[in-house]
């Protein structure tokens, strides 16, 4: 992997942890999963399309 990909997957991991430890603090930690479950289902349905 190169340095930009690295950095890349570093940052992208860091804001989903910053993002639940938000949503615990705003009590809204069962929105966040639905969303989440959400994307990835769709995200899923793309690739097939593509």
């Amino acid at each position: 992997m190169s340095l930009i990909s690295t950095i890349r997957s570093i940052l992208y991991g860091s804001g989903k942890v910053l993002g639940d430890v938000n949503a615990v603090k705003k009590g809204k930690v069962g929105k966040r999963i639905v969303r989440r479950v959400i994307g990835k289902f769709f995200g899923s349905i793309f690739r097939l399309i593509k």
